[in-house]
C-alpha cells in the first residue's frame, strides 16, 4: 500500500508503524480541510457588506459546540497517544527466544558480535522469520542504529545500554544508517542487514572463523582482572558470588532493591559504590577507564551464563561453565538458529546478593 510513498516493510514492526504515521497524516489533513473550509466559508458568507446575521446563533449552541470539540479532540489525543505509546513499549520487550546481539557504535562505524562469537563490522546476518533483540552501546559519542525497512530507530549511548529488537520478514540486504549527527564523517556511517533463510544463515554461521562466544571470552576475563579473587567460590574476600544471581531481585543498602540485568552489571563495574548490596561492604574498586564497551559486554554475558537453567543450550566441543566454577549454574549461550531450545529456569536458592 502506497509503495511509492512508503519506504519496504520487511519487519513485523513495519504495518504498525506505517498504521500510527498514515492515522496521524489523515488526522492532520482533515484538520487542516475543516479549519481552512470554515475560514473560507466564513470568509465569503461574513463578508464586509453582507446582509448575513452574525447573531443568528444563539450563545448556548456555540457553547455546546465548543464544549464537544475540545472533549472530541482530547479524546482522539488519549487515543493517539495510547495506540504509538503501547506500539513503543512492545519494541522494549524482546521475545524470550530472541537471538541476542551486541552492538557497539564508534566514529564512524557499527561493530557487532553474536553470542556464539561471531564478529562483524557494519554487517548484520540474521535468519528471517526470527526475533532478534539488540543490546547497543557507544564507545564516543551518541549514534542511533537506524534501519527504515524495518522501521527500527534507537540510539546506542556512551556508557549505557539500551535495547530493541526486530523480527525480519522478508529476505534480502537492508540499508543500516545512523541517524544522530555524530561527527565529520556522520553520512559515511553506513552499514547493512543480510537477512538470509534460516538453512543458508546455518551455513553461513559455521563458516565464521571459530572463537570464544561472549559467555567464555567474559570467564577469560574474569580470571584475568582478577574478579575471581573476590567472587570465586571460597574466597577469603566477603564478596557476593555469582552463581544464578542473573535476574533475581536483591536487597541494597539502604532498604532499596535492584534486578540483576545488563544495566545494573555495568553499573557495578563501573559505578560499584552506588548500589551497594546490602551486607557487604563497599570495597570493590571500579573499572571505569580499564574495561572497554567489548569487555564489559562479555563479563555480563559470563554472569548472565552462571544464572542459566537446565536445558540452556551449550557451545559443541565446550565444558560448561560449571565445571569450572564450583557451585556455578548450567551454561548458557542463547540460540542462534530459530527452533534451539532456551529455558532461563529458577534461580537456584539461596545465591548471593551482587556481583
Amino acid at each position: 500500500m502506497l509503495a511509492w510513498l512508503m519506504p519496504e516493510q520487511a519487519s513485523v514492526q513495519a504495518p504498525r508503524v506505517d498504521a500510527i504515521f498514515l492515522a496521524l497524516t489523515a488526522i492532520s489533513g482533515a484538520i487542516v480541510l475543516l479549519v481552512v473550509g470554515l475560514v473560507v466559508a466564513f470568509s465569503i458568507r461574513f463578508r464586509r457588506g453582507s446582509k448575513a446575521n452574525r447573531d443568528a446563533l444563539p450563545s448556548l449552541v456555540a457553547r455546546e459546540f465548543e464544549i464537544g470539540w475540545t472533549a472530541a479532540t482530547l479524546f482522539v489525543f488519549v487515543f493517539i497517544f495510547w495506540w504509538a505509546a503501547s506500539a513503543e513499549i512492545r519494541a522494549y520487550v524482546a521475545p524470550k527466544d530472541a537471538i541476542e546481539v551486541h552492538v557497539v557504535a564508534k566514529q564512524w562505524m557499527w561493530k557487532t558480535q553474536s553470542s556464539n562469537g561471531a564478529r562483524e563490522i557494519n554487517e548484520l546476518h540474521v535468519p528471517v522469520g526470527a526475533p532478534v533483540r539488540l543490546i547497543l552501546t557507544s564507545q564516543d559519542v551518541i549514534h542511533s542504529f537506524y534501519v527504515p525497512a524495518f522501521r527500527l530507530k534507537r540510539d546506542a549511548l556512551p556508557g549505557q545500554q539500551t535495547e530493541t529488537w526486530f523480527k525480519a520478514t522478508k529476505t534480502g540486504t537492508f540499508h543500516l544508517l545512523c541517524t544522530e549527527y555524530c561527527g565529520t564523517d556522520h553520512a559515511r556511517m553506513l552499514g547493512r542487514i543480510v537477512v538470509m533463510e534460516p538453512e543458508d544463515y546455518a551455513r553461513w554461521l559455521s563458516a565464521q572463523p571459530e572463537g570464544d562466544d561472549l559467555a567464555h571470552a567474559g570467564e577469560r576475563l574474569f580470571a584475568e582482572r582478577g574478579c575471581a579473587g573476590c567472587h570465586a567460590p571460597g574466597s577469603g574476600v566477603h564478596a557476593p558470588g555469582l552463581a544464578g544471581l542473573w535476574g533475581r531481585e536483591i536487597p541494597l543498602a539502604g532498604g532499596r532493591t535492584a534486578t540483576v540485568d545488563g544495566a545494573y552489571v555495568r553499573d557495578s563495574i563501573l559505578q560499584p559504590k552506588r548500589d551497594v548490596a546490602a551486607g557487604y561492604e563497599p570495597i570493590m574498586p571500579s573499572y571505569d577507564g580499564l574495561l572497554s564497551d567489548g569487555e564489559i559486554q562479555e563479563l555480563t554475558a559470563y554472569i548472565r551464563a552462571l544464572g542459566a537453567g537446565p536445558r540452556a543450550s551449550r557451545t559443541p566441543g565446550r565444558p560448561p561453565l560449571s565445571s569450572r566454577v564450583p557451585g556455578a549454574a548450567r551454561d548458557r549461550s542463547p540460540a542462534m538458529v530459530p527452533g534451539a531450545p532456551v529455558d532461563d529456569g529458577p534461580a537456584p536458592a539461596g545465591a548471593a546478593t551482587r556481583p
